[in-house]
């Protein structure tokens, strides 16, 4: 319905006016009446109405006069003039103020009937080009978005500022399913954003190459996304069946400036294509300059060079876990596992070439212990399915995990069971790996467990959750260096894994009731 504005200073013609033809059969709906021009600018002012009835004389203020100045403040509906005087004079006056129509009282029914429908034509097709229009510039914009990122496009000053790319500081980020085996995404990553922030010129959401593609723009949409990930880095995973529950993120650097934009986007796409080395229920992935700077500009290898990396890692490790799991050297097993994740983590190989190098690896294993131990009866899965669930795994856990359960099968089968001292073995792992980033859901795969289960049977025996252990030998480490060395706090922090200074004062406050600093005091 289109708003119309009916000002008179006579009440029984305001109340023909509202009925003299049928307004909201015809589209519109009476929005207000006036009695006087005074009132009549006021109301023009407060609720822009799309059409305007008034009337020339009026008292405090002529109608022309209250037209003249609704024009100078921006208004820019359609005005319809009623006057008792057919003079010429107001009628030049009107039109000099973009006065539609001029009519005379009484108003014939027929003649502002035609008006009005003209009118509504008008409103009709000017309201179906403002939305051509605002979705032509959606996908321009769109478009040339997606150019900037990708650095096909460049913008000048003009084309910066007509994006709105106005702001102090800017963050690009992908975000797609967590779980790749399913359809579709359950939640919007931009709506749960902006659940906090309402501003719609924050946050850009395009779509580049089928992935879904954000562009922060300001402290609100970055300080928003920044607190959602800080609850994941030292906790818990997202909470099943929660929105972040849905979605995995990769997130570009922070930049200052309009320029670097692309940056943060060739980051942040970077981090997509190296998913596979994500930890079990990990959603996140943030830019770590150097690290991630080391793997982009690894050297590509020619096809000579990469036969022989490859077969140089099948060899070694092949023959270190046959001769660990000779001696049934669960600790070395895992330890190895974890050699081999950090090797390919950083070779500079496709994701399908380290797939096959992992086939090789397991295929070389099966052959040699199969030889060994021909009087055993080890139930290897057939090569075709060992092959098929390597090749078609999301993540290099899944392919670690396997050959942890495959390694355990085969002790199991030649005599040993390594599940009653499993707790022990992750032990030791822990006193000799606290000061890297270890947690429960990158070293289950180690030992032939997912997290879930691992951890349950960890508290059973200990008495106390994973997290609890590490942080208590961490602690434990801690007031060892506190006492024997100078070392500052931060750097103490950092030497028995703790990312973050502050987190590390909590944890470390927790287990001895006193600041790192005091304990030093009062130990030293």
């Amino acid at each position: 319905m289109y708003k119309v504005l009916i000002a008179d200073d006579e009440k029984i013609i305001r109340m023909g006016l509202c009925s003299i033809i049928d307004w909201n059969a015809e589209g519109f709906e009476i929005m207000g009446q006036a009695a006087n021009g005074s009132e009549a600018l006021q109301m023009i002012e407060q609720y822009d109405p799309d059409v305007v009835l008034i009337d020339i004389r009026m008292p405090k203020l002529h109608g022309l006069d209250a037209i003249r100045e609704a024009r100078a403040a921006g208004f820019t509906g359609r005005v319809i003039v009623l006057s008792g005087y057919s003079d010429f004079e107001y009628a030049q006056t009107a039109i000099n103020y973009g006065v539609l129509s001029y009519l005379t009282k009484p108003v014939d029914t027929e003649q502002l009937l035609s008006v009005i429908r003209k009118i509504r034509m008008e409103l009709d097709e000017e309201a179906r080009l403002m939305v051509s229009r605002d979705e032509f510039f959606i996908k321009t914009r769109k478009s040339v978005l997606r150019g900037f990122f990708t650095e096909e496009l460049t913008l000048n000053e003009v084309e910066i500022s007509e994006l709105g790319l106005t702001h102090s500081s800017y963050q690009v980020l992908f975000y797609e399913k967590y779980d790749q085996n399913t359809k579709d995404i359950t939640y919007s990553l931009s709506d749960i954003l902006r659940v906090t922030n309402t501003d719609e010129q924050e946050i850009d959401t395009i779509q580049i190459d089928d992935r879904q593609v954000l562009l922060l723009k300001g402290h609100h949409p970055i300080e928003r996304l920044s607190q959602l990930l800080e609850k994941y880095d030292n906790e818990l995973p997202p909470e099943k069946n929660s929105p972040l529950d849905s979605i995995f993120i990769a997130c570009g650097s922070v930049v200052k400036h309009v320029s670097e934009i692309p940056r943060s986007y060739h980051e942040a796409l970077h981090l997509m294509s190296r998913r596979f080395f994500c930890d079990e229920n990990q959603h996140t992935m943030l830019y770590n300059g150097s690290a991630e700077a080391a793997s982009e500009e690894a050297p590509e290898l020619n096809s000579n060079e990469k036969h022989e990396l490859k077969q140089s890692i099948i060899t070694e490790y092949a023959e270190r876990f046959i001769n660990n799991i000779q001696v049934f050297n669960r600790n070395k097993i895992a330890e190895t596992l974890q050699q081999l994740r950090d090797v390919l983590y950083n070779a500079p190989l496709t994701i399908e070439d380290e797939k096959n190098l992992a086939v090789d690896i397991y295929l070389k294993i099966k052959e040699k212990l199969l030889l060994l131990y021909s009087q055993s009866e080890i139930p290897f899965p057939a090569n075709s399915a060992a092959l098929q669930y390597i090749m078609n795994s999301c993540y290099l856990h899944e392919i670690l995990l396997f050959f942890s359960e495959q390694f355990d099968m085969v002790m199991t089968s030649i005599g040993y069971s390594s599940r009653d001292s499993i707790i022990d073995d992750v032990i030791y792992y822990i006193d000799h790996n606290y000061q890297t980033n270890i947690t429960l859901e990158n070293i289950a795969p180690l030992f032939g467990y997912n997290s879930s289960y691992l951890g349950k049977i960890f508290s059973k025996k200990m008495g106390m959750n994973f997290n609890a252990y590490l942080d208590h030998v961490r602690t434990e480490k801690a007031k060892e260096i506190l006492q024997t060395s100078k070392a500052q706090v931060y750097k103490v922090a950092e030497m028995v894994g703790y990312k973050n200074v502050d987190y590390f004062h909590i944890k470390f406050k927790k287990h001895t009731g006193c600041s790192p600093a005091e304990y030093r005091k009062q130990n030293s």
